[in-house]
Order: structure tokens, then sequence, then C-alpha cells
């Protein structure tokens, strides 16, 4: 029989940004954790590597999203605090389509009713504002003042560090093999077998593989997203005090483009399709992406006609994707100490610092501390017999 010290408070699954920050806040109230990670850190083989990511504030219609940006955004402080070092880049955020799209008139809205920092603009004022851009007559813009850069790989190694730091025990090139029910939960790895009280589920784009398995039957879709970076014609133009990250809606079909300034690799500008493939995450380079590169491509050649119309490096990330975007933060439906984050759908690092909060909080019996009503395992569910 096991002794009790050889019981964690909460294992953790999975080590990438959600898994991390979930740690970390664990490990820092001083519970007992294990943090397992199946591939040996550091690795670009998920959703959580790369140099950065963009934040903002504003999330269109979706009201509970901002509420969560702001404690996000404090949270993120705190981190640059503890470990010593700048996490985040304040060049702003612009949001750009069709000037009667609802999602840029949503967003307006939602800067507005939250007190954020904002510019809206015509085409006329882009081109004063932002010569390096072209875009149709009939665009909106809206610029959140508060977005920028999340500097990614920095975050996830803040949050791994400071976690052994508060004590947590971190295993990596350790793939979880099956999960045991019970009071006392049992994860069985490649190594060995680990008891919890509780168990905390973050697998990336395995989550899709995994779950079925103990009976989570919920629709997620890994897909292969081609990170594309553009060498600029015009050194400096694209950086950081001169240029904002930005979102572009429905610029090719309904997919968006997303793109940041220069940070990650000097002279080159890192724009991508929000869109991608269907994978299997254990074989997600047998796949034709040339679509999306084509799809990208035009986008590019059209929006900043400055950058060279080819890529100079393209590298790879994975999204799963829900049905409605949102991501699934809940416990598992039988096994009430079987906590599952999943499918945060190509938005989820900028919110990982309240994600991890949030799992945190049901992997201890605590009460959330926001409705937990988007993200529910049931809503995919609850209209059907």
């Amino acid at each position: 029989m096991a002794s009790t010290s050889d019981i964690y408070d909460v294992i953790v699954v999975g080590a990438g940004i959600e898994g991390s920050s979930t740690a970390y806040q664990l490990a820092k109230q001083g519970r007992h954790v294990l943090l397992l990670e199946q591939f040996p850190l550091p690795h670009a083989r998920g959703s959580s590597h790369g140099q950065s990511r963009i934040t903002r504030k504003a999330y269109g219609s979706k009201d509970f999203y901002t509420e969560m940006m702001k404690e996000s955004y404090t949270l993120i402080e705190e981190l640059e605090t503890e470990a010593g070092q700048q996490l985040f880049v304040n060049c702003g955020c612009l949001i750009l389509g069709d000037k009667d799209d609802e999602y840029v008139k949503d967003t307006e809205s939602a800067l507005i009713r939250h007190n954020v920092p904002h510019e809206s603009f015509t085409s006329d004022g882009l081109r004063r504002r932002y010569p390096n851009m072209t875009t149709p007559d009939n665009f909106g813009f809206v610029l959140d003042k508060s977005g920028g850069i999340l500097k990614a790989d920095k975050i996830l190694q803040a949050y791994q560090k400071l976690f052994v730091k508060y004590g947590g025990t971190l295993k990596d090139g350790e793939p979880m093999l099956d999960l045991y029910p019970g009071d006392i939960a049992s994860v069985k790895t490649s190594k060995g077998v680990y008891r919890g009280r509780s168990v905390v589920l973050t697998l990336g784009p395995w989550a899709a593989k995994f779950l079925p398995h103990i009976g989570v039957k919920v629709p997620l879709q890994p897909l292969r997203i081609t990170v594309c970076y553009w060498k600029e014609n015009n050194p400096g133009e694209f950086d950081a005090d001169k240029f904002p990250t930005f979102i572009q809606i429905h610029a090719s079909g309904d997919h968006d483009i997303y793109g940041l300034p220069v940070d990650e690799y000097p002279g080159l500008v890192k724009i991508c399709l929000h869109h991608g493939p269907n994978i299997d995450p254990d074989n997600r380079d047998n796949v034709d992406n040339c679509w999306v590169l084509d799809k990208i491509t035009t986008c590019v050649a059209k929006l900043f006609p400055t950058l060279q119309h080819a890529p100079s490096v393209v590298e790879t990330c994975i999204y799963t994707n829900t049905p409605d975007t949102d991501f699934i933060l809940d416990t598992h439906p039988a096994m009430k100490n079987v906590v599952i984050g999943a499918g945060f759908s190509g938005h989820g690092f900028k919110l990982s610092p309240v994600v991890g909060k949030l799992l945190a909080e049901l992997a201890t019996g605590k009460s959330p501390s926001y409705d937990m009503t988007p993200f529910r395992i049931d809503r995919f569910f609850k209209h059907k017999l």
C-alpha cells in the first residue's frame, strides 16, 4: 500500500503552456504536485513552442474572455516580477476587416464597454499611420492599445522553472499510457505508476486521442498550422516600435490571418493563416499544406507589398479546435477528481495564466473564479438524446 508521502495532491499530465501554468499555480499554493511531459523538454511537437504569441483584451462579442484577459495581464506582470525578465511587449493589436464585419464592430464595442484604451480609424487613417499596409477602402480598423507580443518560450520556461522552485516535481520524456480512476487516481507512464488525489489532463492535440479512452468523446480536431516568416524589403519598417500585432478577419474566405512585427528573427515578420489541414498529432507532417501556403502568400502580397512575396522561414504548430472554438475546462463527467483542459483552438496561450488558475481551482475542489458555463463538456451533448 502506498504511503501518504507517495501520493501527490495533484498530477498534471502535459507540460505545455496550460499544464505548466496549472502546475505552477498549484505548487505556489504549497501543493505536492507532479508535472508529467511525454517528450524531452524543450520540444516543438505540440502547441506551446515558439518565441511569440499575440495578446489582446478584446474578444469580439465574447465578454467572458475579455474579463479573463484583464486578470491574465495582471498575472503576466506578476510572472515577470517572479522570473526577473520581460515577458510582454506592448506594441498594440490591430483588428481589421470589412467595416461592417460583426467581429470588427463587436471588438470596438467591447473595448469601449471595458474601458480599454483604443483607436478606431478608416483606410485613410491607416495609410497615414501604417503606410506599409494596403487595404480596401471599405475596411475598418480598431487598435487595441493594450495588445502586443507575449514572449512565449520565456513564459513557458518561467512557469516550469518556478514550479520546480516552489517544490514541484517535473518529469519529462515520460508519456502517459493509462489512467486508473479512484479516490486516489493512478497514472501509468512508460516508467512507472504515480498516484494522486486529483489529476489534471492538459494533453494538447493528444487529448483528441486519449479522452475517448476514458469515456470523454468530445469533438476535438487537431490542425497543422503553417507558421511563416516574411523578409522586409525595407529594413526596420516592421519593428515593434513602429508596427503592431494584427488580425485580419476573413482575409481568405472564412479564414483569418494574423501577424506579429519583427521579433523572433531579424528582419522577418511572422504572418500565418489561422487555419490548416486536419492531422493526427503523431503523424502531423504527412499532409498536404500547399493550399495553406497559397492562401497566405496571396494575402501577404495584397496586404504588405513591401514584404518579399515568399516566406523565408516556415515552421509548424498545432491547434486543437472545438466546434465553437471555446475551451474545455471541466471535470470528467464520472471521475470528479479528473480535470480536463483541452480544445484551446489557437487562442489559449494569452489566457493560460487564468486557465492555470481555473484548472488548479477545479483540481483542489475550490469554486472557480469565473462562470464556467462556456467551457463545460456537456455543451456538446445537452441537445442530443
